[in-house]
C-alpha cells in the first residue's frame, strides 16, 4: 500500500468516525429534551392540590385512616413524613416514606396516599408539570 493510499484511508476512517459520533449523539439530544420536558419539580408556581384543598385532605385522612392495632397497643404517636409524585394527570406515583414511626403507621400512610383521589397537578410558568410532594401525617391517640 502506497503512502498516499494509506493517508487517504486514514482520512476516510476519521471522517466516517466523526459522522458516526455525530449521528449517535442526535438521539441523546432528543432524549434530553424529552427528559427536561418531563422533569420532576420540587418547587413550582402553583403546588398540586388534593381534592377539596387542605380541608378535603384532612377530611380524607380522618375518614380513611385506620390507626394500626400494633401502634395503638404500643401507644405509638408521632409524625410520618411521606413523599410522592403528582403526575400531569393528577395521579399519584412513587410513594416513599422519608421518616417513619413504625408499628404499621408507615404502611398506613403509604396506603392512604396511593389510594387518594387524583390531585390537581402543579404548574410552573403556566404549564402543568410533574411535581414531587412532601407531606407530614400525624398519628395521635
Amino acid at each position: 500500500m502506497k503512502l498516499s493510499q494509506h493517508i487517504f484511508s486514514l482520512k476516510t476512517t476519521r471522517l466516517a468516525l466523526i459522522a458516526l459520533l455525530f449521528f449517535a449523539a442526535l438521539p441523546s439530544q432528543e432524549t434530553f429534551a424529552q427528559t427536561a420536558k418531563d422533569s420532576v419539580y420540587m418547587t413550582v408556581d402553583e403546588m398540586p392540590i388534593p381534592p377539596g384543598g387542605t380541608d378535603g385532605w384532612n377530611a380524607y385522612l380522618g375518614k380513611n385512616m385506620n390507626y394500626p392495632i400494633a401502634a395503638r397497643d404500643a401507644k405509638v404517636e408521632g409524625m410520618v413524613v411521606v413523599t410522592f409524585v403528582v403526575l400531569k394527570n393528577g395521579e399519584i406515583s412513587n410513594v416513599e416514606i422519608l421518616r417513619g414511626i413504625g408499628k404499621g403507621c408507615d404502611e398506613e400512610v403509604m396506603r392512604l396516599v396511593k389510594e387518594s383521589p387524583n390531585w390537581t397537578p402543579g404548574k410552573k410558568d403556566g404549564e402543568i408539570v410533574i411535581t414531587r410532594m412532601r407531606l407530614p401525617v400525624n398519628f395521635k391517640l
